[in-house]
């Protein structure tokens, strides 16, 4: 038996490989807990994905971490980039580092900007770590060309101080010094409090592979070592299995839309792929690590509404979660969410039931939605807008027309809403695709195992010896994934001269085009530097999505307005749409007439 299982925020969802579904309440406290229960016998592969990462980010809930750097860069972390995340809120605020300036400890040694040796480091003067240290994140300069100095200091580190220690050139080997030390900064704040849940699931079945956020899976003992490339886990499983499922369709070129109990997920996928990302922000930290162009927000069935100090309507972040949950769950939940708000307007079934939580409670929806003073329609209405431009900033932003693209619904939410969105972005059509409740978790059991290597590039003006680096990234991608069967792709990050951020391209040759493509102008006259290598390297997936078979409930052609329950998600079907069902057994949603 194989099976995935993606852990979410209000929900954990399994798909095993004979078609089977089961969708159970997370437990928050050890989702592990859930994990265990869901599985009717021991898998001989599970693969993973998970919110462990994520929420121990988001939450502060990571180790007291030391930071070792060279001489007088101790306040990188802190002073950061000249850039601030809400350009003309006079108000804005940092998250403060996750080091303060009193467990940021400074070593002798130097490195120039080619990785050649200035100033030998002195590993014996390293300072006594602050009390109470759990982890240390060593973030040298330049070590992303030279990791000799990082690993010198290391091994003095763990024979003085035994400590878990994470060095930036094992972590993210590119250069950018503060995007490096944050993502080294990160690991190691999460190793400590992710590794022992990864090594509790990798206890539940012969073989256990973790989903990262490049949308690949790899062994659970290396993903308990890298907890940062973790954090869209799920997110990077649902985009992948999106893309599948629109191109099955007939649309390779769509957005995914996943909304779950907590967050709304958005990815562009062009020729059936989601679009990468050298990396991404979480909880304010840029993450320097491989990742899928997903958009995250908190919007989800289980978004709290409110009035705010202003007066407005606001929905979200804060969410209910599993539990207690929305409050039509009967689980003594009283503030009002985007469920409640479903449930009243007519777009849920009151006698439909649901796993672990049978029938909802219409009443108490109501007397949370008047308690609050909102309305129902309210509610729909602004979290329907901030999904709106979660999608415009996936399509429009990236210099693509939202009307060539499908919207793939999915998530236990997300067909609810789909309608909306794709109305007001003028999308072609939508995709419900079978089994889309829980969608992530056939991802999970569909996905190849993959492994994103890169390096950077020294000399950015000259491509003396580029291909034979990059032919030696390529072998080390490939044995990396070992197997006679892996498929390696390579590319390059690239910029203009004087530019100070770059493009992913698969040769220097496609720079201009994807210039113009991204910004709308390009100048076929100014000379393109390479500044980092990439190889990516899959097998194939355990589990191909045809294999899965049709799902356990018919679906029949229907015209709105129509509510259509499954046992993992609710479909809505507004007034003036036709749902109708393809070949392979997914929902085809377009405005009748057309």
């Amino acid at each position: 038996m194989r099976c995935g299982v993606d852990t979410g925020g209000t929900f954990t969802d399994v798909v095993f490989d004979d078609g089977r579904v089961a969708k159970l309440l997370s437990t928050p406290t050890d989702p592990s807990r859930a994990v265990a229960a869901a599985l009717d016998a021991r898998p001989a592969l599970l693969a993973h994905g998970t919110t462990v990462a994520t929420n121990a980010l988001l939450e502060r809930r990571g180790a007291s971490v030391a930071l070792i750097t060279n001489a007088g860069f101790a306040d990188v972390i802190e002073i950061a980039r000249q850039d601030r995340p809400s350009l003309y809120d006079i108000g804005i605020e940092r998250p403060p580092p996750l080091v303060p300036r009193s467990r940021r400890l400074e070593v002798w040694g130097r490195l120039d900007a080619t990785g050649r040796e200035l100033q030998p480091v002195d590993a014996d003067a390293v300072p006594p770590l602050p009390e109470g240290t759990d982890a240390v994140a060593i973030c040298l300069l330049h070590a992303d060309l030279d990791g000799s100095h990082e690993r010198r200091v290391a091994s003095r580190v763990r024979a003085r101080d035994r400590v878990d220690v994470t060095c930036s050139s094992e972590v993210s080997p590119e250069f950018r010094e503060y995007e490096r030390a944050v993502t080294t900064v990160v690991n190691a704040y999460l190793r400590p409090a992710c590794r022992p849940y990864v090594q509790a699931v990798d206890r539940l079945a012969d073989e256990v592979l973790v989903m990262t956020s490049a949308g690949g899976l790899v062994p659970a003992s290396e993903a308990a070592e890298l907890p940062a490339a973790l954090l869209l886990s799920g997110p990077a499983a649902g985009a992948r299995a999106g893309g599948l499922a629109a191109a099955a369709a007939g649309f390779p070129d769509a957005v995914t839309f996943d909304m779950g109990g907590t967050s709304t997920d958005v990815c562009l996928v062009l020729g059936g792929a989601p679009e990468p990302a050298p990396g991404r922000v979480a909880g304010g930290f840029p993450i320097r690590l491989p990742a899928l162009d997903i958009h995250t927000i908190g919007a989800g069935g289980g978004s709290i509404a409110h009035i705010d100090a202003g007066g407005a309507l606001v929905v979200g972040p804060e969410s209910a979660g599993a539990d207690p949950g929305p409050a039509c769950y009967g689980r003594g939940g009283g503030a009002p969410t985007v469920t409640d708000a479903d449930l009243l307007l007519g777009r849920i079934d009151p006698d439909a039931t649901f796993p672990d939580l049978g029938r909802l409670d219409r009443d108490a929806a109501a007397r949370a939605i008047n308690a609050a003073g909102v309305s129902a329609e309210g509610v729909v209405a602004v979290v329907d807008a901030a999904m709106e431009q979660a999608a415009r900033m996936v399509s429009v932003a990236r210099g693509v027309d939202p009307a060539g693209l499908a919207l793939v619904a999915f998530g236990g939410a997300g067909p609810l809403h789909a309608c909306a969105i794709a109305d007001a972005l003028g999308m072609a059509a939508i995709v419900v695709p079978p089994r889309a409740g829980v969608l992530s978790a056939v991802g999970l059991l569909c996905s190849p195992r993959q492994r994103d290597l890169v390096r950077s590039w020294p000399t950015a003006a000259s491509r003396d010896g580029l291909d034979t680096a990059l032919a030696a990234l390529q072998e080390r991608a490939a044995a990396a994934v070992g197997g006679h069967d892996a498929h390696v792709t390579t590319s390059l990050d690239c910029r203009y001269a004087g530019q100070s951020h770059e493009l992913t391209v698969a040769r220097v040759s496609d720079f201009h085009q994807e210039h113009r493509r991204r910004n709308g102008w390009a100048r076929r006259d100014a000379p393109v530097e390479v500044v980092a290598l990439r190889a990516r390297a899959r097998r194939p997936a355990a589990v191909d999505m045809g294999q899965l078979g049709p799902p356990a409930v018919e679906r029949r052609a229907t015209v709105g307005p129509a509510v259509i329950a499954e046992p993992d998600c609710t479909v809505w079907v507004p007034e003036g749409w036709r749902a109708d069902v393809d070949e392979g057994g997914a929902w085809i949603l377009r405005r009748s007439g057309s």
